[in-house]
């Protein structure tokens, strides 16, 4: 078995760590995951009887509350966040504060020998080039308060030489603890609910991934890790750089009454429009698991269960 390690989480009983944390404690590490349970809900009680897995109740941005936990730590993974456009708006101090400001904070806290893994959002991209993949290289162009934020992230997480930092596409699919705002996610619950949606700006593409293999990148990512440090990488599906309308058309082959139409006025707060290559990391031995019509179907059974706004982020 591979090396143990600490690994410390914060914002770990997110979307995203609710998935990841079992899956790291599943490779035989310890994990810590330091989290303030905004959401009021328990969607790590699962992993609680592993006596490898550690949860703290407090605030990503507290520097006080860091420290211990940083000091142990063989790896930090930084997923608090306000995650998404919308949300960001509505509270732009704390978007600043979380998204930016406690990665400063953890970065500061990190001798060089403690590595972190870094998540942001591919949204930094912002509108490319019809028909031209945006790779790693290409300039960042952030549209939003959100995709500001998480470039700045990257660029404090990149100026220090133990890092990577992974450009997650659009995530999508079932997890403990359920995001039904997230566009894929959200199509599917209108599609079995409602049977309809209407589409501001159906054109715009973007990039999709599913949960687990963001899990699965960041993996690889600590098994890799002194192949891969000190650069960013795209996570996504590469067969899967869909616009909405081609989304739409997806999720009607598992749902035939599902009707969607463009509406004739409004637009689509989230500007961003582009295709990623995924071929940096895909070139480092890493390849998704899991497809768009994977995640669709186990959607569909998710709401089933699945019928209450709690579970969105906005």
């Amino acid at each position: 078995m591979a090396q143990s390690l600490n690994i410390l989480i914060t914002g770990g009983a997110g979307y995203l760590g609710s998935t990841m944390a079992p899956a790291l404690l599943a490779d035989g590490h310890k994990v810590t995951v330091l989290d303030n349970f905004l959401f009021n809900q328990a969607p790590l009680n699962h992993v609680v009887a592993d006596p490898n897995f550690t949860p703290v109740r407090g605030d990503a941005r507290d520097e006080a509350v860091l420290k211990p936990h940083v000091a142990k730590a063989d790896i930090v993974i930084p997923l608090a966040a306000m995650v998404g456009a919308p949300l960001c708006d509505r509270d732009k101090t704390a978007a600043v504060t979380v998204n930016r400001d406690a990665v400063e904070t953890l970065c500061k806290l990190l001798s060089n020998n403690q590595r972190l893994l870094m998540p942001i959002t591919n949204s930094g991209y912002g509108i490319g080039q019809p028909g031209k993949p945006v790779t790693e290289k290409d300039p960042l162009k952030p549209l939003s308060l959100y995709g500001r934020t998480k470039v700045e992230a990257e660029q404090i997480a990149l100026e220090r030489d133990n890092s990577i930092s992974f450009r997650l596409a659009t995530v999508f699919g079932m997890s403990p603890r359920m995001r039904l705002d997230l566009l894929v996610n959200d199509f599917v619950y209108r599609a079995v609910n409602d049977r309809a949606v209407v589409l501001f700006e159906p054109h715009f593409k973007r990039n999709y991934v599913h949960v687990r293999d963001v899990a699965r990148a960041f993996q690889h990512g600590i098994a890799r890790f002194e192949e891969l440090k000190g650069q960013s990488y795209n996570v996504g599906l590469s067969d899967a750089n869909l616009s909405k309308w081609e989304l739409c058309e997806r999720i009607a082959k598992h749902l035939p009454k599902f009707v969607f139409m463009e509406a004739p006025i409004g637009e689509d707060p989230d500007k961003r429009d582009y295709i990623v290559s995924n071929a940096k990391i895909e070139a480092t031995g890493f390849a998704p698991k899991y497809s768009l019509d994977d995640g669709i179907r186990e959607l569909i059974k998710g709401y089933t269960m699945i019928r209450n706004s709690v579970y969105s982020n906005v």
